[in-house]
């Protein structure tokens, strides 16, 4: 016979709740020894019953608060690795402002070299230019120069 599938609701016949809740907790218990056998690692739950106070807990207290006391210690110890939100986005960030520093000093640098041709062909300065690109400017024309000797001298 198969399992017709459950509704996820909230089950408001206290009795008919309480015989589903131990039902689970039994299987969750379960499900987490069979994880622990299987793939030989260190799990442990904590479930709060609803009906009483207490605090059901699988393997038994003393293992649970090993585990907690582990984890604990580890997550401290794995902090500087790990990355949380804010230094993720702020990493993020500076990495792409650098990149638009770069990006900017080449545009510039393509920009004075499109206005030093332009100077060469028509003779005039352009009218938006600072005194700082003009210097700018003499420094990429006698970088162009000191290339071309250094090809002068190469091929002779």
């Amino acid at each position: 016979m198969t399992r017709k599938k459950v509704k996820l609701v909230y089950i408001s016949d206290d009795n008919a709740r309480k015989a589903t809740f131990k039902k689970r907790k039994k299987g969750i218990m379960k499900k987490v020894s069979e994880l622990t056998v299987l793939c030989g690692i260190d799990a442990c739950a904590i479930i709060s019953n609803p009906c009483d106070s207490q605090f059901e807990v699988w393997p038994d207290p003393k293992g649970v608060k090993q585990i907690i006391k582990r984890y604990h210690k580890s997550s401290v110890i794995d902090e500087t690795k790990n990355m949380n939100q804010e230094s993720f986005v702020m990493q993020t960030i500076s990495k792409a402002m650098i990149k638009l520093d770069k990006q900017r000093k080449e545009n510039y640098e393509k920009e004075m070299s499109v206005a030093m041709f332009d100077y060469m062909e028509s003779r005039k300065v352009p009218e938006n230019m600072t005194i700082t690109d003009l210097r700018n400017m003499d420094k990429l024309i006698q970088e162009y120069i000191s290339e071309i000797r250094n090809k002068i001298d190469q091929i002779a």
